[in-house]
């Protein structure tokens, strides 16, 4: 063999004359295997929860208050009960067992019984044989308010009165990590704001609810931690957990739990009351009203530094704005403070996080929760560091820039591969695209468009840097465990796991984890259902590192299965046989079979779990081994700004990457591109804006998500795959990251561009515009 480099200064191997390639694996890891259900779901026959459909179907309608602080003074639904069509209506006085839920805390009830906390809530359902019927009747329910001041200001939340009986606070964390009496040479201060995203799933919120003979109910649903919502909902309904099964159904869009439960819980409950099948599809408003947002965050921050730029203490105030219920704020404010200086070395560290109810909709697990926000302040401050110290917006992040076996503030030591430098060395050498040319076909290509767009020659173009970093799995703590069985029935398998395909392409990489350990090219993965053992949330790349984990060790028992008799008959160990391209031969050559003709007339099947190194909750300073690994991304944003009427247009977005080990190149480059772009759309586009706690436009009109022209090219430049020693095969959570850098990434190129400051996001217009007198 020979050997050339290719453009990236790579040596690749080429063929000698003669010599004769090998065809490329199609199965196994590193192969860009296609995902089983992409025909159905491109032919549009893949079944989500609205296409469902059951004998004797009822529909509900849930209604909602239109205040976002109330006191309910009655509530009438005789007007509704007596409307025809109608089978059932139930209110708070109907939930037979807990009338609170909640995913951390038991906060938040299936309907609201003495007060209304946020804008729709919900106060009553109903269940009617026509979808019509029962918006209709949902709306005659009368239900008189006497309408309260709503504290919308978190900042104001610490003096209000109690807007529910635990209090405003959420939670505290003061983190304090080194002297605070050190001072910097040099010093900069910044606000930021950070506003509320939706994770507007292209698909809303749907579900059937079927009573069960045995007095039971089944919900379909898309779910995304089934086990956790079936004891949610067994609690609510008074009944055994066994009574309740929750089925998944296909999952159109997730960005973390997306599914509501106040949705849920209704369905069941009409449905134990009617006998009924009872289903429920919600609009776009009632999604948005619904379902939890990320948190509107304010931060406060002071960086200290010396005069060579290298970085001293940094001090910072986060307030997380957590809406009416506590839901997953304690996690999200722990991220937050955790990683609030970034992947830099700080040796000095004094980080006040805080997460406060309000009367605005609820926040909760959206994509890189708290990662995002603070990512987007202490990138400003290094560029402020930058421009105060003269130096390179890239140099600066350089020589901070953090490594294996340093600190995180909160005491822990990074040891996962932390290739942060040379990530942004990556993006930084990275060629710069063109400047548009003077030709008119190119005025799509400024910012605004062709009808748009101001004076050409008011165009500004801007290059900005970020280094985001993000957890992966559950922290402080968490039980972080899954089960798997692998079945092997003559040449086919089959993979049994709770983990819920949500577009993160689970499924796939169960097929080919088994492909790889067995050799089996036909593998099945089972729907998703209760019946079978828990594997946990699907978020912060969790099934690919735990039930990835369990997929893989059932199937090396089944191997194990598979290889003894032949061991056994050849007097050798096991040890001694490889399975590969679907044959299995010793390591001296006498034996040599097929997969298949060894497991002709068996019936092999194990089942196992996996279960990552614990964590400890961070202690009362913000001290603790809190995190299980971390994932870290550099990201180079390329924006041309029209300086006069303030538009921007983000012209390309260039990523490097820790990934750890690439299991399925199309699927991980499909992953990274989806995170930018739902990062450009948190830079520039996405704020579901409220007045007075009212969400103003719960819409896809009035909340604006980025469309295919306004994501740029995105160039992905390197991929790091160093494996992290801990985590089955080497990987690391891949979507995550994207989406805490790149807003940043691009804020700080319209600082560029502009010499604005940009410490919100989105970025309004008016803070792009520069006076050119």
């Amino acid at each position: 063999m020979t050997g050339i480099a290719d453009g990236a200064g790579a040596v690749t191997a080429t063929p000698s004359a003669g010599t004769p390639v090998p065809p490329p694996p199609h199965m196994g890891l590193g192969v860009s295997l296609q995902p089983a259900d992409v025909t159905a779901k491109a032919s549009g026959t893949f079944p989500y929860a609205a296409d469902l459909w059951a004998e004797g179907l009822l529909w509900a309608a849930v209604l909602r208050s239109p205040h976002p602080h109330a006191r309910i003074v009655s509530i009438d639904t005789s007007p509704a009960a007596g409307m025809p069509g109608v089978h059932a209506v139930v209110t708070h006085a109907d939930v037979p067992g807990d009338a609170s839920h909640g995913r951390r805390v038991a906060d938040r009830p299936v309907f609201a019984k003495d007060l209304v906390r946020h804008h729709g809530e919900p106060i009553a359902a109903v269940a009617a044989d026509h979808p019509d019927t029962a918006r209709l009747a949902a709306a005659a329910i009368a239900v008189e308010y006497e309408v309260l001041e709503p504290v919308t200001d978190p900042e104001q939340a610490f003096a209000a009165e109690p807007l529910h009986p635990d209090g405003n606070l959420v939670r505290h964390i003061p983190l304090s990590f080194g002297d605070p009496e050190v001072v910097g040479e040099v010093i900069v201060e910044g606000l930021y704001r950070i506003g509320r995203q939706d994770p507007a799933p292209i698909g809303a919120e749907a579900g059937l609810a079927v009573p069960r003979p045995d007095g039971g109910v089944e919900i379909y649903t898309a779910s995304t931690d089934p086990h956790a919502d079936r004891d949610l909902a067994a609690a609510c309904f008074g009944l055994e957990p066994e009574r309740v099964k929750v089925v998944v159904t296909g999952v159109p869009g997730a960005m973390g739990e997306r599914e509501d439960p106040g949705m849920q819980l209704p369905l069941g409950l009409l449905a134990l009351r009617t006998g009924h099948p009872v289903k429920l599809a919600a609009t776009r408003e009632e999604s948005f009203l619904g379902h939890a947002h990320r948190h509107p965050t304010l931060l406060r921050y002071r960086h200290h530094a010396d005069a060579q730029g290298k970085l001293v203490k940094i001090e910072a105030q986060i307030l997380l704005d957590a809406g009416a219920y506590a839901d997953s704020s304690a996690d999200t404010l722990a991220a937050a403070v955790s990683f609030a200086c970034g992947p830099y070395v700080v040796p000095h560290a004094f980080i006040e996080g805080w997460a406060v109810r309000t009367n605005n909709p609820p926040s909760g697990h959206v994509r890189g929760e708290g990662a995002m926000q603070v990512c987007a302040a202490y990138e400003g401050q290094m560029d402020k560091l930058a421009a105060k110290l003269g130096l390179d917006p890239a140099e600066i992040r350089m020589r901070n820039a953090m490594a294996t076996g340093d600190l995180l503030p909160t005491g822990q030591t990074v040891t996962c591969p932390a290739p942060v430098a040379e990530v942004l060395q990556a993006v930084r050498d990275a060629p710069l695209p063109d400047l548009p040319s003077d030709d008119p076909e190119d005025d799509w290509l400024l910012p605004g468009g062709p009808e748009g767009a101001g004076d050409p020659a008011a165009v500004r173009r801007g290059v900005g840097y970020a280094l985001g970093m993000v957890h992966m799995l559950g922290a402080e703590g968490a039980d972080e465990v899954s089960t798997a069985t692998v079945k092997v029935t003559g040449p086919v398998a089959t993979v049994i796991c709770a983990a819920v395909e949500t577009g993160q392409g689970f499924t796939t990489l169960a097929r080919q984890i088994v492909q790889d350990v067995l050799g089996i090219e036909e593998v099945h993965v089972a729907p998703v259902d209760t019946d079978q053992p828990p594997a946990g949330p699907a978020s912060r790349g969790r099934h690919t590192w735990v039930s990835g984990g369990a997929v893989e060790r059932a199937a090396k028992m089944v191997r194990t299965q598979l290889l003894q008799p032949l061991a056994h008959k050849f007097g050798m160990s096991t040890e001694l046989l490889t399975i590969a391209d679907g044959k299995i031969t010793s390591y001296d050559g006498v034996l040599s079979t097929t997969v298949e003709e060894a497991l002709e007339g068996k019936e092999l099947w194990a089942t196992a779990q996996c279960r990552p190194h614990p964590t400890e909750p961070l202690d009362e300073t913000g001290q603790g081994d809190a995190f299980v690994g971390l994932a870290f991304c550099a990201v180079r944003a390329v924006v041309d700004v029209d300086i006069e009427i303030g538009a921007v247009r983000v012209v390309e977005m260039t990523v490097a990457q820790d990934v750890g080990r690439v299991l399925n190149p199309r699927q991980l480059r499909t992953r990274i591109e989806s995170g930018i772009a739902q990062g450009i759309g948190a830079a520039l586009t996405e704020n579901l804006r409220t007045s007075r706690g009212v969400i103003r436009h719960p819409d896809l009109t009035g909340y604006a998500l980025p469309t295919a022209v306004d994501v740029p090219d995105i160039r992905i430049v390197k991929l790091v795959e160093e494996r992290d020693v801990v985590a089955p095969f080497g990987a690391k959570a891949a979507s995550a990251v994207p989406v805490v850098t790149s807003p940043a990434a691009v804020a700080a190129a319209v600082r560029a561009a502009t010499g604005r400051p940009v410490n919100r996001l989105p970025i309004r217009p008016q803070a792009a515009v520069v006076n050119r007198t």
